[in-house]
């Protein structure tokens, strides 16, 4: 499983690209807001720190608009993933990136049949949102398990993004269905090592070891 940060806060990026965790970024709107940074120079940073794909998304809703600001923002960096909405004028986009050979990541996914058609259109990633479907009382996860299906059924090389993570249970059920990839913030991944018996073990070795008297180094 590859783990994307999904965030645009250069300084969290870089711890977790540090310890290997990092195989891709992804950003958005709502993010670059947050990172109160100009997008070019925020992306182009993130770039030069991570490898893997990062994606970075056009905010016209036109597909000849979407497709000039994918051609501007593929320009930031070679491992640039142009992010464009799950709409007809999104697929139209999407193809066209993907024949010039842009990577483009597929956003807001939220229906197997939106999946095939990304798919079709050359996605290199689908983004399903799981944790705005579970918001509405519809099971997020199932849909990782369904586009899953699909896919192998067809051999569609389109990579399956888990996005709108919200928790480690999240990241574990969709591991265990075979998603290729997961975006999650960074205090999610974090708390993937927290586990009450971790801390209970280790303030029971720390009492022991302190009746000992000694001492390491």
């Amino acid at each position: 499983m590859k783990f994307f940060v999904d965030t645009a806060d250069v300084a969290a990026i870089r711890e977790l690209n540090d310890l290997g965790m990092v195989d891709g970024v992804t950003t958005n709107p709502s993010l670059i807001l947050k990172a109160g940074r100009d997008i070019t120079e925020v992306t182009r940073e993130i770039c030069e720190m991570v490898d893997g794909p990062v994606s970075a998304e056009v905010v016209a809703e036109k597909a000849e608009d979407m497709i000039r600001e994918g051609k501007t923002l593929a320009k930031i960096a070679d491992n640039i993933a142009v992010k464009v909405p799950l709409t007809w004028d999104g697929l139209k986009a999407c193809r066209a990136l993907s024949d010039e050979g842009h990577m483009v990541n597929v956003t807001l996914c939220f229906s197997s049949a939106q999946a095939i058609l990304a798919a079709k259109a050359g996605a290199t990633f689908i983004s399903p949102f799981i944790g705005r479907l579970d918001d509405i009382h519809l099971d997020g996860v199932e849909l990782i398990a369904d586009i899953r299906e699909i896919y192998d059924n067809y051999g569609y090389e389109t990579e399956i993004l888990a996005a709108s993570i919200r928790s480690v249970n999240h990241i574990i059920e969709v591991g265990k269905i075979g998603t290729d990839v997961i975006t999650a913030p960074p205090a999610v991944i974090k708390s993937m090592a927290n586990h009450i018996l971790t801390d209970k073990g280790l303030a029971q070795f720390n009492a022991d070891w302190e009746k000992t008297g000694q001492k390491i180094g």
